[in-house]
């Protein structure tokens, strides 16, 4: 078992990583701060976890809501579903929530937290590898509206996050090497020697051994939990974090949600990432060459989806969180491990990517 924290002060959480972990009540009591715990889940995950989780906090009064699996029911309308239940049961504002799941579960559970009388603790206990390496780490919630992803929510920090690397036994491929996508991502960020581990170890990944996938999701955390702590609400350095996600959220909004994992989306927006930066000439063509490559091994994709004129790409780019007074803020790389915010590029050469 492997134990991070990220430090934020009196919002300071940890991280704890390891197999067998889910349904240990040791390791999640202490952060439950009532006596009452609604587990939220879905009903892929409900099956096969709900549980053994709800074991885990026996000692309390529980209750569990399960919702629909998929990105489609990110919305404030099934998010309704958390608080009815809330209500129905008359739970108190010392009332502890477990997001139990994914990435979609995390963010539809932390942001409902955040707002059930103005803000009751919750708990992450993610179950697939792209939410234990990204979405349950640095207080990111909220839901999606039909014009763009994400557009509803809130920053609030979980009281810790579990990861039982045992749930990654039961992900089906496609969702592992969407995982891999957001893994891949800290490694052009800002850590190139995690980025060579990854070339010589992809196969181990693919494969779910063990070691490497603890030894990922660790070194994804650390480089995670040390850039929210250094920016918590993303006024500066943590918008690397959002490498490829411009792009990616675009994707997904034009193709409808769902029709794209979140991890598909991301890496064509990394390899769009890396093009546009190599027109800068900020980036090799080697460069370019080693993350298509890396991006291709884990089984992703690195093309627009042909259903996507460049112009819709445009249209939906410029609904984003991350434009500021009209101009398209993007994540762009000088190197592998070294990114950079920008909007100094010149819009044709954007355009020229995305056709």
């Amino acid at each position: 078992m492997k134990m991070l924290q990220v430090e934020l002060g009196i919002r300071s959480y940890p991280i704890v990583i390891g197999q067998g972990l889910l349904g240990r009540p040791e390791l999640v009591s202490p952060y439950v701060k009532g006596q009452q715990v609604l587990v939220v889940t879905n009903d892929t995950v409900a099956p096969l976890y709900l549980e053994r989780a709800l074991l885990a906090f026996s000692q309390f009064e529980t209750a569990a809501v399960i919702l629909p699996d998929g990105e489609e029911y990110k919305t404030l309308e099934v998010i309704n579903q958390i608080f009815d239940q809330l209500l129905i049961h008359r739970f108190d504002r010392q009332t502890t929530l477990v997001a139990l799941g994914g990435g979609v579960i995390g963010d539809m559970t932390g942001f409902a937290a955040a707002c059930y009388q103005r803000g009751v603790p919750f708990i992450q206990i993610p179950t697939t590898l792209l939410a234990q390496v990204d979405s349950s780490v640095g207080g990111k919630t909220g839901v999606n509206h039909q014009l763009g992803k994400n557009m509803i929510g809130a920053f609030y920090q979980p009281q810790c996050v579990l990861i039982d690397t045992l749930t990654l036994n039961t992900l089906d491929s496609r969702q592992l090497s969407a995982g891999l996508a957001e893994v891949i991502k800290y490694g052009i960020i800002n850590d190139a020697d995690f980025f060579t581990w990854l070339e010589q170890h992809t196969s181990e990944l693919l494969a779910k051994d063990a070691t490497a996938l603890s030894f990922a999701i660790a070194r994804s955390c650390e480089n995670k939990a040390g850039i929210v702590a250094a920016d918590e609400r993303e006024s500066g350095i943590r918008a690397l974090l959002n490498l490829g996600h411009t792009f990616g959220h675009a994707i997904e909004t034009g193709l409808g949600y769902g029709q794209c994992l979140h991890g598909e989306a991301v890496a064509i927006g990394i390899c769009l990432a890396a093009k546009l930066s190599q027109r800068l000439n900020w980036l090799t063509a080697e460069a370019v060459s080693r993350i298509e490559a890396l991006i291709k091994a884990m089984h992703l994709p690195t093309e627009i989806p042909p259903e996507l004129t460049g112009e819709e790409m445009l249209k939906l780019m410029r609904v984003d969180k991350k434009v500021q007074g009209g101009k398209i803020r993007l994540v762009l790389l000088k190197g592998i491990g070294k990114a950079l915010i920008t909007e100094q590029y010149e819009p044709e050469l954007l355009k020229a990517i995305l056709t």
